[in-house]
């Protein structure tokens, strides 16, 4: 799995939202990613809610593809101040 794969699973799963998706680590590394997602369905959410919904979004993958992901998660507004 590599970053596109990852950011069309969260703007797959996530009404209009934009993903951003890194490897911070090691280039090679295919199981750590960073994540920065912006999206309208976070809007009115603790922290912890919009990161649930990015792991919603990937689903299985969390468990089988991903071993970790940094999540950065703004609402459109947040986003652009």
């Amino acid at each position: 799995m590599d970053t596109t794969d990852v950011e069309r699973l969260i703007e797959d799963g996530l009404p209009d939202a934009q993903a951003t998706v890194t490897t911070p680590r090691d280039p090679d590394d295919d199981q750590h990613f960073a994540a920065e997602v912006v999206s309208s369905a976070f809007e009115d959410e603790t922290l912890v809610d919009r990161h649930q919904k990015v792991y919603d979004a990937l689903g299985e993958h969390m468990t089988d593809d991903i071993h970790a992901i940094e999540i950065r998660a703004y609402t459109p507004d947040e986003y652009e101040s």
